[in-house]
């Protein structure tokens, strides 16, 4: 009587943390998918990297699979996918489109403003 007690609660418990881990991989495939969108096409060429039209493609299957079909094994994959366009293929197409990180000024600007390096 009491093992079944103490065990719901670590079921309830494990389900929960599945939950929420489910949920951020969910979100993050939606991040990854609106800045694959939101990109110029031309700017995936510039960069060197796959089409725009491949990204959306692997990132849509990955949403898709992870709001109907929400195995583990496909999630991971997914979320692969979804992990190298944002530290590899994002940067790049960023870098080439002029969205450096910074709003605005030129790679020489301090935080007061340009340093000309005493000239």
């Amino acid at each position: 009587m009491f093992s079944t007690g103490f065990g719901s609660f670590f079921w309830n418990f494990d389900s929960i943390l599945w939950l929420v881990i489910g949920l951020v991989m969910l979100g993050f495939a939606v991040v990854a998918f609106l800045f694959a969108a939101m990109a110029r096409e031309d700017a995936y060429r510039a960069a060197d990297k796959q089409t725009k039209k491949f990204w959306l493609i692997l990132l849509g299957i990955n949403l898709l699979l992870n709001l109907v079909l929400p195995m583990l094994f496909l999630q991971i994959a997914g979320l692969i996918a979804a992990i190298v366009f944002m530290v590899d293929v994002r940067p790049a197409i960023r870098q080439v489109s002029g969205g450096g990180g910074r709003r605005g000024g030129s790679s020489s600007d301090g935080p007061y403003g340009p340093y000309n390096g005493g000239r």
